[in-house]
């Protein structure tokens, strides 16, 4: 299979190239373009996956990334089969403080960046007789996350894009669905973690009492990728630790106490 996998350089993206090399989910072999705007990390990754990766650096707040993209793919691979668009940022800020121009950094790597990928990897897909893009969503696209209002919004229109994208483009054989991580200890995370007493208290909030690791999010994404999900489009895949199921026992409901009236 011939995959692009954006955000490669660390954390989940890492985790997905590592797993195609594994064959974990799907036997090989497989090629691969990492992507990523960690120049350095991308090295160290693709150095250690060996030649089935080839590094490609890129800004995917640029407008013109997708293109790029696929032409490299193209170059690398001779055709693509699947994306893998992982790559993300998130910051946090009050909406009613936040700059528009972080807001709409926000949107543009998150969101837009999915879709200008997609986009051009379209009609190379529609040539395979198809293929797989799997979005990484995030849990906090259906739960409001304050203070990460920006981040919330983009992650929760990244998922509509892609059911988008399933409905218009299922006929072409291309299937398109999300991967909704909840707590991962990744690069990206690992600061707001650092803090024990900070973990612990989140890892108690969840049903499976820990943190996903990126190699378990990266399982399902190769799941989707694979013929396995072959019948599977237009899904989010939550992979949370049950988080999503905790909304009523959060808020007292179902305790079994009551009031008087």
């Amino acid at each position: 299979m011939r995959v692009i996998v954006t955000g490669a350089a660390s954390g989940i993206g890492a985790a997905v190239a590592r797993g195609l090399v594994a064959g974990r989910v799907m036997p090989g072999p497989h090629r691969m373009l990492l992507v990523d705007r960690d120049a350095s990390g991308l090295a160290r990754i693709a150095a250690e996956l060996g030649q089935t990766a080839t590094p490609f650096v890129a800004d995917l707040a640029d407008p013109d990334c997708g293109d790029a993209i696929a032409a490299a793919a193209i170059d690398a691979m001779g055709g693509i089969d699947g994306l893998a668009s992982n790559a993300g940022i998130i910051a946090g800020a009050p909406l009613a403080t936040m700059q528009v121009a972080d807001f709409d950094r926000m949107i543009a790597i998150n969101t837009r960046s999915t879709w200008l990928i997609a986009k051009a990897v379209y009609p190379h897909l529609v040539a395979a007789g198809g293929g797989s893009i799997v979005a990484t969503g995030s849990i906090s696209a259906s739960q409001p996350t304050p203070p990460l209002g920006a981040y919330s919004t983009s992650k929760a229109a990244l998922i509509m894009l892609m059911k988008q994208m399933a409905n218009e483009w299922g006929p072409d054989g291309i299937r398109c669905n999300t991967v909704s991580p909840g707590p991962t200890l990744t690069p990206m995370t690992a600061g707001g973690y650092a803090d024990d007493d900070r973990r612990r208290n989140r890892e108690a909030g969840l049903p499976l009492r820990r943190l996903g690791a990126p190699e378990e999010i990266a399982d399902a994404i190769l799941f989707l990728l694979s013929d396995f999900a072959r019948n599977v489009t237009g899904v989010d895949l939550l992979a949370d630790g049950g988080l999503s199921t905790t909304l009523m026992s959060a808020s007292g409901a179902g305790s079994g106490q009551t009031k008087a009236g």
